[in-house]
């Protein structure tokens, strides 16, 4: 039986609140695609895609309707490009690329993930040639999305990759130039990186699923911080409580449409990733969540333990409410996705540094940040390594996603419109780590990796 107060409540989120399914993401493999002619292999490529996803947007808007949630986004992600590219070069890369965006453009998703590149250890020639191909593929693509895990816990960091990728951050940030470097906004670099990730820019289709899924990622800043505001000036344990109780609530919503997705599309259920992901719309900000708590503004102290507290209580509450979590879990805090974020960078309370310290306890990194454009690519790379070294050693997935907007400087603004919002550019340490960064080969893993 419904219980009545808990679908006027849910009807409450969804209507005042801002509570939305922000994606149905479909995992597709692309084993099966494998050919030594690229021709064939893009063909495959796009062949299994439009047959897989066929029914995705039209079964997801019917959805919508039935139930009245809001599914903001339909995504898909595919098998790593690098594992499947075989002999293919750089030019033969940037076809696979333009072969996602038509069969996504033509299937009505929002964005497909998985130009991606697992490089933690070592780089094969596939992966060298997809990584070299990056800026020109995200430059003549509209919503293709890339990856490249650099860095496990098992393994340590790859700092040739990570050098490598402050280049390509560089270049691609250059070949978008007329749009403040939107390619780099659709770039991101990761240390353990999971595999069923609904999110982007990091979804891929990892190499331990099975042909096809549904994974999930719901979302709800303002209902949480509502709840927050209605219990008051309570002690942490209460709050915690209330958070949790608001987050089993919010998780059996995207289970539902989980469940409902997976059998209309007749495609195994995947799982539900618990994230708090923030829109630039007033009333859904993580952010203000943390000053709801009572940080006076998000950054200043104590914003490292509200943010420790939130991440902690989400995960306890949805972990509850789905019989399959995963992806990433937990609270983003991208800038320029985040109206309150936005607010305390622009009033110079929240700094790249604060930021990085924030991610040692939430669950991605440092997400969606710009920064001047003439930022080195040696500085990019060590702003890439300090953060891949707090997932590393900490077991958690971390990630950048920075960029430098051409002819922008600190106070200047970049606008990316949509959910991608737009930010202030942000001041960056102006000590130079070039010769860090030419050292090149592997920082080892930490001791504690060692668990066999």
């Amino acid at each position: 039986m419904f219980n009545t107060e808990n679908v006027l409540e849910t009807i409450k989120m969804i209507r005042q609140e801002n509570l939305d399914v922000r994606t149905v993401t479909m995992g597709i493999s692309l084993y099966d695609c494998v050919s030594d002619d690229i021709s064939r292999l893009t063909d495959n490529i796009y062949d299994k895609l439009m047959r897989k996803a066929e029914r995705l947007v039209p079964e997801c808007e019917l959805l919508e309707k039935y139930y009245g949630i809001p599914i903001v986004n339909k995504r898909i992600s595919v098998t790593p490009v690098s594992l499947i590219g075989g002999r293919a070069t750089p030019s033969d890369y940037v076809k696979i690329a333009k072969t996602l965006d038509r069969a996504a453009a033509d299937l009505g998703v929002n964005f497909v993930g998985g130009f991606s590149a697992l490089v933690q250890k070592g780089m094969t020639v596939g992966a060298d040639a997809l990584i070299f191909a990056i800026p020109e593929a995200l430059a003549e693509t509209k919503i293709v999305c890339s990856s490249v895990n650099v860095a496990s816990t098992r393994a340590g960091i790859n700092m040739d990759a990570v050098a490598r990728m402050g280049r390509v951050v560089k270049e691609t940030a250059a070949l978008t130039a007329d749009s403040d470097a939107l390619g780099c906004a659709k770039l991101v670099v990761f240390s353990n990186a999971v595999e069923d990730n609904p999110f982007m820019a990091g979804a891929f289709h990892g190499t331990g699923e099975g042909d096809c899924a549904i994974n999930v990622g719901v979302s709800g800043p303002g209902v949480v911080e509502k709840a927050v505001e209605r219990v008051g000036d309570c002690d942490f344990s209460a709050l915690a409580d209330e958070i949790k109780k608001t987050a089993f609530k919010i998780t059996r919503v995207g289970q539902l449409v989980a469940y409902e997705a997976s059998k209309r599309l007749n495609v195994p259920y995947g799982i539900v990733d618990l994230s708090l992901a923030p829109t630039p719309a007033v009333g859904d900000s993580v952010a203000n969540i943390l000053e709801t708590m009572g940080i006076e503004t998000c950054g200043g102290p104590g914003t490292t333990a509200a943010l420790a507290m939130l991440n902690d209580a989400v995960k306890k509450g949805g972990v509850m409410a789905s019989s399959h979590v995963g992806g990433l879990s937990g609270a983003f805090i991208p800038v320029s996705e985040d109206a309150g974020m936005i607010a305390a960078a622009e009033n110079g309370i929240l700094t790249l540094e604060k930021l990085e310290a924030m991610t040692a306890v939430c669950s991605v990194g440092l997400d969606m940040i710009c920064i001047p454009g003439d930022t080195s690519a040696a500085t990019i790379s060590g702003i890439i390594a300090d953060e891949i070294a707090i997932g590393m050693v900490n077991c958690k997935t971390t990630a950048v996603r920075v960029i430098p907007a051409p002819g922008k400087k600190v106070g200047d603004s970049v606008e990316f419109g949509g959910l991608l919002g737009h930010a202030p550019v942000m001041a960056v340490n102006p000590s130079s780590c070039e010769r860090f960064i030419a050292r090149g080969g592997r920082i080892p893993a930490p001791i504690h990796s060692l668990k066999n």
